[in-house]
């Protein structure tokens, strides 16, 4: 239950303020009249948010902890949509930013998307790769010999 409720309050104030908050606080007008953009924007919105829910899920099945870097996983999660990206976590909310930005017609919340990207990258490259490698060693560079950081073009053949 402990596990349930740092998950859920990770949840809330992470990528819930990245993901809906700032979106919604950045918008000074209503969504733009319905349209086959609107129909993408939803489907952004909801796969988003699945992709969130899957890898919290596993986060905490699998990999008995949280997202957030105080309270990692204790096993490494490759299971699920980690089987074909490395992130799909980052991809999950920068999917509902993005999903945000295309029903509202925003140009000011498709800059703030690419600067979440950004920022999702580097946090990667500069701390969580390195952290994973001192952490898991050998299975997690196996991993990333497998697995893609972010497009999900399918299992790799590692290097001979």
């Amino acid at each position: 239950m402990l596990l349930f409720l740092k998950n859920v309050l990770f949840t809330i104030l992470v990528p819930g303020t990245v993901a809906i908050f700032v979106p919604l606080r950045v918008l000074a007008h209503p969504p733009a009249k319905a349209s086959a953009l609107s129909f993408a924007a939803g489907l952004l919105l909801i796969a988003g948010g699945a992709i969130y829910t899957w890898c919290l899920w596993d986060f905490a099945t699998a990999g008995r902890g949280t997202p957030a870097p105080i309270d990692p996983p204790k096993e490494l999660v490759v299971r699920g949509l980690y089987q074909y990206t490395r992130n799909p976590m980052y991809v999950g909310v920068l999917s509902v930013i993005s999903g945000w930005a295309l029903l509202f017609q925003s140009s000011t919340l498709a800059v703030y998307a690419m600067c979440i990207a950004a920022s999702f990258h580097l946090f990667v490259l500069l701390y969580e790769e390195p952290h994973l490698k001192r952490v898991f060693g050998a299975s997690y560079e196996h991993y990333c010999s497998q697995v893609n950081r972010w497009v999900p073009l399918g299992k790799r053949r590692p290097a001979a």
